[in-house]
């Protein structure tokens, strides 16, 4: 119970360390005069000229890549190339930052990544336009339904992985959207490296039949409130997403199943300069099934949000249920005025619903720390590189764009 408290207590942490009283804005214009990134200290290292900036009808484009060596669930090192663009299709005072994030990876054992998040905004944010899509073969880590399991208590389960998210929001009053969408998850040779197979090791009957096929194809209604600008690297404001699903037989889903997915952040300044960064963020999820259906690998477990960003410092799919609450807050500044380096302080804590309904038992934390570089300041998009620690076990998570 202290350990439980204590892991509370640090993901409160970051209220206690407001100097003045927060600012929240929205549609700031950000001056990155006399702001520094690595494309500037490449410039300034190799002598190269100012390259004129691409436009096309008053579309800008922002590339950042990274290259690095991470780990992949199941074990071994994995090969990954992170790139991402931002763009503007409208005048940038009224239109925020689009986005695609391309992070294939391989380990040149047969495991490799394809995964494609987009989030594209249309002139004067009239539309917002979803799409999240993986092509996924790796073997994944599993300790069954709920929280309280020994890490040992695993199992390894083989499988390919597609996933097709996408939906269209329009606004209907400034800053909030409603829009349909459609869902697909399909999971191929479902199997375990092991004599136990996926049934008896967790006890649930939904898509976990030795060499299983399951499908969940569903409609989605979907309201969005965003103040946050840009994704990458959010400035001041807020951030509601409500999902309701609804897969369904006829459009090929192996049962009718319905989910919810909440999510709400929120970002305060501690100053009242937008430019150099001193702020607090908060992160909150509930994501739970509303009928059974659901195939197991689909069910609400950490890490696997719709941007796999949750849970830093736990293994992914660690916990798993038919209910998932999860809440992060993070502290961020900037080392230097020109914010080329900073750094963040952030801790999370997550519960999965207990096997056989929607009791919350055990709490798991995590927290950690975070360098920050600046690779291209015209999207704000940070080089992150973390490192998270929970109840026997830690990672160094490197990638493009804060994690929320």
């Amino acid at each position: 119970m202290f350990k439980i408290i204590l892991g509370l207590l640090v993901c409160l942490l970051p209220l206690f360390v407001v100097a003045q009283v927060p600012v929240d804005t929205a549609n700031i214009y950000v001056d990155t005069t006399g702001q520094k990134d690595l494309i500037d200290v490449a410039r300034s290292l190799l002598k190269f000229k100012q390259p004129r900036r691409y436009t096309r009808e008053k579309k800008e484009f922002y590339f950042s890549v990274l290259p690095l060596s991470t780990e992949v669930p199941g074990g071994s090192k994995a090969l990954v190339t992170s790139t991402s663009a931002g763009f503007y299709l409208g005048d940038r005072k009224t239109t925020y930052i689009s986005s695609v994030v391309f992070a294939p990876y391989f380990n040149l054992k047969g495991r490799y990544g394809l995964p494609i998040h987009s989030s594209v905004w249309l002139n004067n944010n009239t539309y917002n336009v979803e799409g999240d899509t993986y092509f996924l073969v790796y073997p994944q880590y599993t300790w069954g339904l709920g929280g309280g399991q020994n890490e040992a208590d695993k199992v390894l389960v083989n499988y390919d992985y597609v996933r097709f998210y996408q939906s269209i929001l329009k606004r209907i009053k400034p800053y909030l959207y409603v829009g349909v969408g459609y869902n697909l998850d399909y999971y191929i040779g479902v199997n375990t490296n092991s004599a136990v197979s996926l049934t008896d090791f967790t006890g649930y009957p939904y898509g976990t039949a030795r060499g299983a096929n399951p499908v969940s194809s569903g409609a989605t209604i979907n309201l969005l409130y965003d103040t946050r600008q840009n994704l990458f690297n959010p400035i001041p404001g807020s951030y509601v997403n409500v999902v309701y699903r609804h897969n369904a037989e006829f459009i090929g889903s192996d049962d009718d199943a319905q989910s919810l997915y909440i999510d709400l952040r929120r970002y305060l300044s501690l100053t009242n300069d937008p430019v150099h960064k001193n702020m607090i963020a908060f992160w909150a999820y509930y994501w739970t099934t509303l009928t059974p259906g659901t195939p197991y690998l689909s069910l609400p477990s950490i890490g696997m949000d719709p941007y796999n960003r949750s849970g830093r410092g736990i293994e992914q799919s660690r916990y798993r249920g038919n209910g998932l609450i999860y809440f992060e807050s993070e502290y961020r500044k900037d080392i230097t005025r020109d914010g080329l380096f900073g750094f963040v302080v952030f801790a999370n804590i997550n519960s999965a619903s207990q096997p056989g309904g929607y009791h919350f038992e055990y709490l798991n934390p995590a927290l950690g720390t975070g360098l920050r570089v600046q690779f291209n300041k015209k999207s704000d998009t940070n080089i992150c590189i973390d490192y998270g620690v929970s109840k026997g076990f830690s990672d160094l998570i490197l990638s493009l764009g804060e994690a929320f």
